[in-house]
């Protein structure tokens, strides 16, 4: 690790670096990618100063954590232990084709889900563990206790939940503490702002947004689906279908100004807006790419105007995003 980036406390125990990295496209839905290539990649994220790094056992079906672990079997043990890694478990694709998946939170599901997990990356403890989506035919009671009992055997040291209501994150914990949760969270998505956001900040529970850049559409690139790659998941994903792309696109016309402003991206204007919204807020953007890697991680020493932010907060109530955010098999388990 040759550099260092702003650190940011994540919940009430975690500490990590301002901008997370999440390790999904290396293996799935943006494209194929070389291995080699991608083991570059992560090690050029902690030569960085990226400490929070963020898979999952459903991304290339256990292949994603197996890169992670490749890599993470090279490091000096120093340098591992300023990593946060962070996986999840609760879609289960086993028995599916294509994007097609199950939603499965059953404990006994979720401790052989974690043994598998730690056996893929090598290592003896996962530092967060989520829940990737909610079962709506598992207690999230259950879930909880099930989780509270790796915390216990020490295979996890810290729980998360993803995509959950404040209505079910609060009953999860009553049950044991939830140290974090992950939800779409963007300048195009911006649901949990309603209840949830509000919730986490009162109960000092970190937010960790996936899909911090709108799966690429709010850094100004993705013109039209010709853009992507044929096995792209992006091509069958309702907003950028053409008529909810080019209407969408009113949102990028409102941060072009700024970009000339502060002299940036926007994708680092959209970076920027979500560290903005809360101390406890980490980001993880993913890309295949150094270059677009600095840019991300440069965006954590960008600081908008409080006018600048307020503007931008203002784009729900003046730009309606249109579209759904997944397709209706992707929408499984999401409250």
């Amino acid at each position: 690790m040759t550099h260092s980036l702003p650190q940011r406390k994540l919940g009430q125990h975690l500490t990590v670096s301002a901008i997370g990295y999440g390790a999904m496209g290396l293996s799935e839905f943006y494209g194929a990618v070389e291995t080699a290539h991608a083991q570059k990649i992560l090690q050029q994220v902690i030569d960085c100063g990226v400490t929070l790094i963020d898979t999952a056992d459903m991304y290339g079906h256990g292949e994603n954590e197996k890169l992670i672990g490749s890599v993470l079997k090279t490091l000096p043990d120093s340098t591992r232990a300023q990593l946060t890694i962070a996986t999840k478990c609760g879609i289960d694709r086993s028995n599916t084709t294509g994007y097609s998946r199950n939603i499965n939170n059953r404990p006994e599901y979720i401790k052989q889900c974690c043994d598998d997990s730690l056996t893929r990356l090598g290592i003896e403890q996962i530092d967060l563990f989520y829940i990737h989506r909610i079962d709506p035919d598992t207690a999230i009671e259950d879930t909880m206790q099930a989780l509270a009992e790796l915390v216990q055997a020490g295979k996890i040291a810290h729980i998360g939940l993803c995509e959950v209501s404040a209505s079910v994150l609060q009953r999860a914990c009553t049950v044991y503490p939830v140290d974090v949760v992950q939800t779409e969270y963007s300048l195009w998505t911006r649901d949990i702002e309603d209840e949830l956001l509000p919730l986490l900040k009162k109960s000092n529970i970190g937010l960790v947004p996936y899909s911090p850049l709108g799966r690429g559409f709010l850094t100004g690139q993705i013109q039209n689906k010709e853009d992507l790659a044929e096995n792209d998941f992006r091509r069958t994903n309702p907003r950028f279908q053409d008529s909810n792309l080019e209407h969408n696109k009113r949102l990028l016309q409102a941060l072009e100004p700024m970009t000339i402003k502060y002299n940036c991206t926007m994708g680092q204007i959209a970076l920027a807006w979500l560290l903005a919204q809360w101390a406890h807020i980490v980001p993880i953007p993913g890309t295949k790419n150094e270059k677009y890697l600095r840019e991300n991680n440069q965006a954590s020493l960008l600081q908008l105007e409080e006018s600048d932010v307020n503007l931008l907060n203002d784009l729900k109530n003046s730009i309606q995003i249109q579209g759904e955010r997944y397709t209706p098999e992707g929408m499984k388990g999401i409250f």
